[in-house]
């Protein structure tokens, strides 16, 4: 997992709950890391299991609701780090289409390294979209996260429906519908 999803998340946690608390569940984690990352390095997934859990724990947040804050926290540091790389996106619905065809494919320039989700689109009318999450991570609530900020940077509002298509999580679609 990219360096930049820890980065994030860390300055996260200590804006809203104080670097004490961040510093407490990093110096009480089993991290190979240490709890020292780069924007650009590159890091085991279990060691963000292992700090969200962390922050749970301490603020009874349930994990779901802290990926899902997370997703849409990450989604307004993105947008505002790398909006210039997609001048002709101009809606929710146009960002979702291109996740996997373009999004995707400019990371992966930046970051070859990089173990992304995939997520296959499919426009079921001029209201509504199908994306279907696939990850090993089993992280679809940060993915809902980010859809939900995504609506909201395009002043966009929408119904997005959650169908978990297997029992691990890995495999889960979501019906996004515009109200």
């Amino acid at each position: 997992m990219k360096g930049i999803v820890f980065t994030e998340f860390i300055d996260m946690v200590e804006s809203k709950f104080g670097l004490g608390m961040m510093d407490d569940i990093i110096e009480s984690a089993n991290l190979p890391s240490g709890g020292i990352y780069t924007a650009v390095g590159t890091y085991d997934h279990s060691e963000m299991v292992e700090l969200i859990v962390g922050v749970s724990k301490r603020t009874n947040i349930s994990v779901n609701h802290l990926l899902k804050i997370y997703g849409k926290h990450l989604f307004v540091i993105l947008m505002n780090s790398y909006a210039h790389f997609f001048p002709n996106i101009k809606s929710a619905f146009d960002l979702f289409e291109q996740i996997d065809s373009h999004i995707h494919v400019e990371v992966l320039k930046l970051y070859p390294d990089a173990e992304l989700p995939k997520f296959n689109t499919q426009r079921l009318d001029a209201n509504t979209i199908e994306m279907l999450y696939q990850s090993e991570r089993k992280m679809a609530d940060f993915a809902d996260g980010l859809i939900e900020a995504a609506l909201e940077y395009f002043n966009e509002t929408a119904n997005v429906q959650i169908e978990h298509l297997n029992d691990s999580g890995s495999l889960v679609k979501f019906i996004i519908s515009k109200v």
